[in-house]
């Protein structure tokens, strides 16, 4: 009987490529993390050093370990003008809100005005016009029109949402395949199914791609709306912290709105996971497998 030792199938066991992928890519999230962590700790130790040493003053940059006790005295006693908790909610809903309203605002007139030239001329000097104007001066005027509720740090955000948004749909849109869109004509589909079928997915990596930058610019929005005016909100708790003369209160609030834009992102990478499940793998995706 043949003793010859049987070669080893790739199926993830010892010594087989996948298995080496496998640990190269777990190498490689390891040293990240280790390089995250390690910049981090040079960071706010050099921070703390300097400050504790008198080369930078902490009264106007604050001190990592003020800025942590100062957010733990944040979440026990809140603020002046409600819970941290609620501000940080109020925060969360206006720049939620905004971020829905302008991102599907922004893929349906990018499509639209991307499939139509027409459209794209005629409204396309208006959409650049109001693109220009400064954020800060459209805060004041939904204020001035809407009062210092929730609706004009909304369309803020909706506004400052829509333009990153629409701009990539329509560049999506216009970089579809012509030859994939004239055989879909030819095999009889209608406008809606060439939009639904063929135009939406080719745009959707642009579309998803925006999204990634669109909700920081949502919370941006909310907050810019918050210090303009407002009753409650972080942008409002940064303000007053401000006028306190607190930059430990102001990295504090800085410090939670980073943690939810982060958890955004996290979320948003999520999605992009799942609706560009048929999109084959990038060499670099490839590689970590």
């Amino acid at each position: 009987m043949s003793t010859a030792p049987v070669p080893a199938v790739a199926d993830g066991t010892s010594g087989s490529p996948t298995a080496a992928a496998r640990s190269a890519a777990r190498r490689r999230v390891a040293q990240v993390w280790a390089g995250r962590i390690g910049l981090a700790v040079f960071v706010i130790g050099g921070w703390q050093a300097f400050t504790a040493w008198g080369l930078v003053d902490p009264f106007f940059f604050g001190q990592p370990s003020g800025i942590a006790k100062r957010l733990v005295e944040l979440f026990q006693d809140g603020t002046g003008f409600g819970s941290f908790y609620s501000n940080i909610w109020t925060t969360i809903q206006e720049a939620l809100l905004g971020f829905v309203v302008g991102s599907l605002t922004g893929v349906v007139f990018g499509v639209a005005l991307g499939q139509s030239r027409y459209l794209a001329d005629v409204l396309g000097p208006y959409i650049k016009m109001v693109n220009a104007i400064p954020r800060i001066v459209l805060g004041s005027i939904f204020i001035v029109a809407f009062g210092i509720g929730v609706t004009p740090k909304i369309l803020l955000a909706a506004v400052l949402v829509f333009f990153i948004v629409f701009f990539n749909a329509f560049q999506g849109v216009r970089e579809v395949d012509r030859n994939i869109l004239a055989n879909a004509r030819v095999l009889g589909a209608s406008q809606l199914q060439i939009i639904r079928h063929v135009v939406v997915p080719s745009a959707l990596t642009w579309i998803i791609a925006s999204l990634h930058s669109a909700f920081g610019f949502a919370i941006v929005g909310a907050l810019v709306g918050e210090v303009l005016g407002a009753q409650s909100g972080l942008g409002l708790v940064i303000k007053t912290a401000q006028n306190n003369f607190d930059p430990n209160g102001v990295f504090a609030t800085m410090l939670v709105i980073s943690v939810i834009v982060l958890g955004a992102e996290w979320l948003i990478g999520k999605l992009e996971r799942r609706l560009l499940s048929w999109r084959p793998p990038s060499p670099s995706e490839a590689a970590g497998l």
